[in-house]
């Protein structure tokens, strides 16, 4: 079952200006399935944050589809059983952590009896039992992560909409985090995480879909971005000496006199390399296989698209 999915979505925003229109989304279609933790990534203006606001209801697509909970984002019934917690949040600061969630959850129109219940075991969860009631002023950033993932959580929702949870949040908090997500997904929840911090993404995304320019260009198993890629470095004497490889049996990353790294299409493949390096008769001092993070995987991704990282 897909509880986000989109075809072709495209999102134009008119400027009146002389350089154009600007197109956030462009053709954009996904699928997110229940239950699992996907991974969104992208670099600064890919259109990631623009989806968010559409599944929200809170811009409007220009053209295609898109559903939440099998609803369009205008039927206020696909956001009932949603939690959200944006990037750089403001929650008011004259209320304490505690106070948040009591107006989170009423929000949600859940009475005050139902959120109390509620109360001790999320603060619990969060880390947040002892902060309860403190102003929120005077929080630390990881503090207000911490208090703005539990009030995603109030009305119990079965879809999570995350963007940058762990921003500001030291290691430890962010094990946390990290373990509270992995909770969430054993309970059957569905998590969309929006984040830049890739090797928190790594450890714990089902799947995952790099966004460039308002369109997906690859989405996959983090396995699939970090092993199916096999890198290897290869030392040997190369020296000056001339050396391609098939398209079909992967890439040259790079080439020095003694030492030379690729990717194969397949761990087979390898025995292509040995056998070229051999009829050019370059000895082989060592092979050693390595892993691609997915940090580095999206580098190459996005640089391979013509776009930018940062």
């Amino acid at each position: 079952m897909l509880v986000i999915e989109t075809q072709d979505l495209t999102k134009i925003y008119e400027t009146g200006l002389k350089k154009g229109n600007i197109t956030a989304l462009n053709g954009l279609s996904i699928g997110i399935e229940a239950g699992e933790i996907f991974g969104l990534l992208g670099p600064n203006g890919a259109g990631k944050t623009t989806l968010v606001k559409i599944l929200l209801n809170i811009t409007k697509a220009t053209s295609g589809s898109v559903m939440i909970n099998g609803l369009d984002p205008s039927d206020p019934r696909s956001r009932a059983r949603v939690g959200f917690l944006p990037e750089n949040h403001r929650f008011p600061t004259h209320l304490t952590g505690k106070g948040l969630l009591m107006l989170a959850g009423r929000l949600h129109g859940m009475s005050d009896t139902e959120i109390k219940e509620k109360l001790s075991e999320l603060l619990e969860l969060v880390g947040m039992k002892r902060w309860a009631d403190t102003m929120i002023t005077k929080y630390s950033k990881g503090m207000a992560q911490r208090i703005g993932l539990a009030q995603a959580l109030i009305a119990d929702p079965d879809l999570i909409l995350l963007d940058e949870p762990t921003d500001g949040v030291d290691p430890v908090g962010k094990a946390e985090i990290k373990t509270v997500l992995q909770k969430l997904r054993s309970r059957g929840k569905t998590i969309l995480l929006n984040s830049h911090m890739l090797s928190e993404v790594e450890m714990i995304a089902d799947r995952v879909a790099i966004m460039n320019k308002g369109k997906v260009i690859k989405v996959g198993s983090v396995d699939d971005f970090t092993k199916r890629a096999m890198r290897y470095e290869i030392e040997a004497e190369i020296g000056n000496e001339r050396f391609t490889i098939p398209e079909e049996v992967g890439k040259l990353v790079t080439i020095k006199t003694n030492m030379m790294t690729v990717d194969l299409t397949h761990i087979d493949q390898l025995n292509t390399i040995i056998d070229q390096l051999r009829t050019k008769r370059i000895a082989i001092r060592s092979i050693q296989p390595t892993r691609i993070s997915l940090e580095q995987s999206f580098i190459d991704t996005i640089e391979g698209t013509g776009g930018t990282s940062v």
